[in-house]
């Protein structure tokens, strides 16, 4: 009987290997990529060129797990300048990571550049900035005012969505208070009709 209830751990990885893909691809599909210049497509034909010849590598020796984006991210913020001080990053900046480090999981890196481009710091940077930064913290293309605007907008997104969100709480937290309030007057009225 308790053999029946039990999973296997081979069962337990099968489950977590076939979520973790669609986990990937709904990141990559809410975050937003900072280059938008067709690299991850290239990126694309050299996975798909160096796939096969490394599916044998992967069989002899187990691989460690990924990190995740924000064991990446805070990595990626100890090791370059770019990160750690959030300035806005150069376009292409995906191309300069693989080529520092050449064994970085693609999606994991896409999801970390979402997590650290949507961040409000990094925002609150795009904002004023003028100029963009390589990974060593070098200054290189300017920022456009399109960027800029884009970056504004965001921005006031999340504070309309803070505010509403905090409205509706305090909505909520009233109510609640009105409820409590009625319920005690109830049990006051039932109290002291059931003394006479």
């Amino acid at each position: 009987m308790k053999s029946m209830n039990t999973i296997s751990p081979a069962a337990e990885s099968a489950d977590v290997t076939t979520s973790t893909p669609a986990e990937n691809t709904s990141t990559e599909a809410t975050t937003p990529s900072p280059a938008a210049d067709g690299s991850a497509a290239a990126g694309s034909a050299t996975e798909s060129a160096t796939g096969p010849a490394a599916a044998p590598e992967a069989a002899a020796a187990p691989a460690a797990p990924a990190p995740s984006a924000r064991t990446l991210l805070k990595q990626l913020q100890q090791q370059f300048p770019a990160f750690r001080d959030c300035l806005p990053l150069a376009i292409g900046i995906d191309k300069q990571l693989l080529a520092r480090l050449p064994g970085l999981d693609r999606k994991t890196m896409r999801a970390a550049l979402g997590i650290h481009t949507g961040s409000m710091r990094y925002l609150r940077a795009m904002e004023k900035a003028t100029v963009r930064y390589d990974l060593d913290g070098k200054a290189g293309a300017e920022v456009t005012d399109t960027h800029r605007s884009h970056a504004k907008e965001q921005l006031q997104q999340r504070f309309k969505k803070e505010a509403e969100r905090k409205k509706a709480e305090q909505a909520a937290a009233a109510e609640a208070e009105a409820a409590r309030l009625r319920q005690e007057k109830l049990q006051q009225l039932a109290s002291k009709f059931s003394r006479n």
